[in-house]
C-alpha cells in the first residue's frame, strides 16, 4: 500500500471555492459575464419565446374546451333537468316576510301600536311584491281554469285579489292581523300532479274547501296552515287565504319565460295569541310533491313563529 495514501493526488479533496459576491450593480449587469439578472440577452430571448409559446397554446386549448362547454349549454334551459338535475322534481315552499337579520331566525315579532315595529315588516313586504306590483312592459295575461294556453304564456298574478292582505291594508300588520306570503320553489318543466278530490291526511278545513271547489277549479297545488306543535292547533281557527288556498295549475310549467312570477297565497292569521309565539307549519298538497315534517329533512312544508306583543 502506497504510505503517501494518496497525496500527491493534488486537489482531489479540495472545497469548492465560494463565489465572488457581487455588487448591486453587477446583479443587474455584470459587463465581464455580459448578463442582464444573470442571464445572457439570449438566454432571456430563449426564455421569453419559450412562455410566449406555452401561454398561446394554454390560451387555445381553454378556448377549445370553453367553445366546446358552451356548444352543449342552452341560454333558455338547463342541461339537467327534473330527475337528472341536483334540484329535483321536489319544490321547496317558502314564506315572506323574513328578516334580513340572521339573529331573527323565521320569527315575526311585532306590536301592531308601535308603528316602527309594524312597519319593518310592512317594508319588507313591499320589497317582495315590487316586481309584482311593477308588470309594467311585460307580456303577460290574466289566466283561468280551463282557459287554453301556450306553454310560453306568462299568467298575471294579481295583487289585488289579496283582500285583507293587500298593501292598502298594510298587510294586517296595523291591525294585528298579520299576513305572510307563501310561493313554491322553481324547477323548470315541472307540471303539479293535482289532488282533485280530498285525502284522507288532509286536515278537516282543507278537505271542505276541496268539496266546496267546482271541479274545474279544482286543478291547485293546495296549500294548508296549521300549528306545527299540539298546543298550536287551536289557535288556528280563523285563518284565511287569498286569492285562494292553492296555486293554480295553469301557471306551470316553469319554462323559463321572460317576465314569469311564481304564484303567491297569501295567510292572514285573524287572531293570533297576544304574547304567546305561534309556530306554524305550512304545507304543500300535490302528488308529486312529497312532504318530511322532519327538522333535519324538511320537504313540502315550511315552518315559522309569530309573537304578538
Amino acid at each position: 500500500m502506497s504510505k503517501n495514501n494518496g497525496k500527491g493526488a493534488k486537489g482531489e479533496f479540495e472545497f469548492p471555492q465560494p463565489a465572488k459576491k457581487q455588487t448591486f450593480s453587477e446583479m443587474i449587469y455584470n459587463p465581464q459575464e455580459g448578463t442582464f439578472f444573470g442571464r445572457t440577452g439570449k438566454s432571456w430571448s430563449q426564455l421569453l419565446l419559450f412562455y410566449t409559446i406555452f401561454y398561446i397554446v394554454l390560451a387555445a386549448l381553454f378556448t377549445i374546451c370553453m367553445q366546446g362547454l358552451l356548444s352543449t349549454i342552452s341560454d333558455t334551459e338547463p342541461k339537467w333537468k327534473l330527475q337528472d338535475s341536483l334540484i329535483g322534481t321536489n319544490p321547496g315552499l317558502g314564506f315572506r316576510p323574513l328578516s334580513e337579520q340572521t339573529e331573527r331566525g323565521s320569527v315575526i315579532a311585532f306590536d301592531g301600536k308601535k308603528p316602527a315595529e309594524s312597519d319593518y315588516w310592512i317594508e319588507l313586504i313591499d320589497d317582495f311584491l315590487r316586481d309584482y306590483n311593477h308588470t309594467e312592459g311585460r307580456d303577460m295575461k290574466h289566466c283561468g281554469f280551463g282557459q287554453v294556453l301556450d306553454p310560453t304564456d306568462v299568467c298575471v298574478v294579481n295583487t289585488d285579489l289579496f283582500g285583507g292582505c293587500s298593501k292598502a291594508n298594510n298587510y294586517g300588520y296595523k291591525t294585528n292581523q298579520p299576513c305572510i306570503f307563501l310561493k313554491l320553489n322553481k324547477i323548470f318543466g315541472w307540471i303539479p300532479e293535482v289532488y282533485d278530490k280530498e285525502e284522507k291526511d288532509m286536515p278537516d278545513d282543507l278537505k271542505k274547501v276541496i268539496n266546496d271547489t267546482k271541479t274545474e277549479e279544482r286543478q291547485q297545488i293546495w296549500v294548508s296552515c296549521n300549528g306545527h306543535l299540539g298546543k298550536d292547533k287551536e289557535n288556528f281557527q280563523n285563518i284565511r287565504y287569498f286569492p285562494s288556498q292553492g296555486f293554480p295549475s295553469y301557471y306551470y310549467p316553469f319554462l323559463n319565460q321572460p317576465g314569469y312570477l311564481s304564484p303567491l297565497v297569501a295567510v292572514q292569521f285573524n287572531s293570533p295569541p297576544k304574547g304567546q309565539m305561534l309556530d306554524v307549519e305550512c304545507r304543500a298538497w300535490a302528488k308529486n310533491i312529497q312532504y318530511s315534517g322532519s327538522a333535519r329533512d324538511r320537504k313540502g312544508s315550511v315552518t315559522f313563529q309569530i309573537l304578538l306583543d
